[in-house]
């Protein structure tokens, strides 16, 4: 069990999901939290991460380090977002059992299941059809983390556990208008669109596609339940299990930063995969669920928007 004096890394401290995570651990009392950005620690560098775990003996770990973005940018930096993401995952997966960490709890992403699953998506969906795409080489690096959890489980006894997230958004997200996530990029266009007094914007796809989302705490509040809570082999699906069409999403982020103006799609853009909807159950009848409905989460990354991205 952590206690408030455990030696806690949170890789990726900086990025929305780690920061949210030492948030929550603060919050609960946790002072002994070990963080170290890529400027201090390079984490593709195999080296520097054995030495950062000898040097500073964790005893539990949250793995929320990743490269990330939208569509753009995985279909752009395919090279990257493989060779990064694999070379950080393995690196602190091993260096954590190398170095005697009691627990590890890996982060992966909904990506890694078939781009057409059968909805909701349990878990046992893995590995039964072909990826989407537009982020299959970061959906590869995310399959490769859950399996080195099993296997390091198999092979040496660690209790490395696995969870995947649902798409997220919240404060600490990336706005860039070419590398964001849909929320995020949605946020800035529609601010842009509003401070230009712009008749309309355009948003890529057709705005049929079914998502879910879940605020940023949310998550941080399910990873810390599950470092106390779970102990097994299997990795749990974290969403809310609640959908909205992009066209949805966009009409409350629209009506969020006050943009009078009319919506277009541009259906010649790619949509991605058509529904995607998490099957949380396992996590929910153990106890926990969200807390953040949609439109209130919106306000409070609009909020975080106007204060950090301007």
């Amino acid at each position: 069990m952590m206690r408030p004096d455990s030696k806690i890394f949170v890789a990726g401290h900086r990025g929305m999901v780690g920061s949210a995570i030492v948030g929550r651990l603060r919050q609960d009392g946790f002072n002994n939290i070990l963080t170290a950005g890529s400027d201090a620690l390079d984490l593709r560098d195999q080296r520097a991460v054995n030495d950062f775990f000898a040097a500073n003996r964790p005893e539990f770990v949250f793995m929320a380090a990743a490269k990330v973005g939208g569509i753009l940018a995985n279909n752009t930096y395919r090279a990257e977002f493989i060779y990064d993401n694999l070379s950080m995952t393995t690196n602190v997966i091993h260096a954590a059992y190398t170095s005697g960490v009691q627990k590890l709890l890996f982060l992966g992403s909904s990506c890694i299941y078939p781009k057409l699953a059968a909805q909701p998506i349990q878990e046992a969906s893995l590995l039964t059809g072909p990826l989407e795409p537009t982020n299959e080489f970061y959906a590869i690096a995310k399959i490769a983390g859950i399996k080195l959890c099993e296997a390091y489980r198999d092979q040496y006894g660690c209790n490395f556990i696995s969870c995947m997230p649902t798409n997220l958004y919240g404060l600490g997200d990336n706005y860039h208008p070419m590398n964001s996530h849909v929320i995020p990029g949605m946020i800035r266009k529609f601010h842009e669109a509003k401070n230009a007094n712009a008749d309309s914007v355009t948003l890529w796809g057709t705005g049929t596609p079914l998502r879910e989302f879940m605020y940023v705490d949310d998550l941080a509040d399910a990873c810390y339940f599950l470092m106390k809570n779970y102990d097994e082999r299997q990795f749990l699906n974290v969403g809310s299990g609640q959908e909205v069409t992009i066209k949805q999403l966009a009409e409350l982020i629209q009506a969020v930063t006050g943009f009078t103006g009319s919506v277009q799609f541009d259906d010649t853009k790619p949509d991605g995969t058509p529904r995607k909807l998490m099957d949380s159950t396992r996590l929910h009848k153990m106890g926990w669920l969200p807390k953040t409905q949609l439109r209130d989460g919106l306000a409070l990354a609009y909020s975080d928007f106007l204060t950090t991205a301007q």
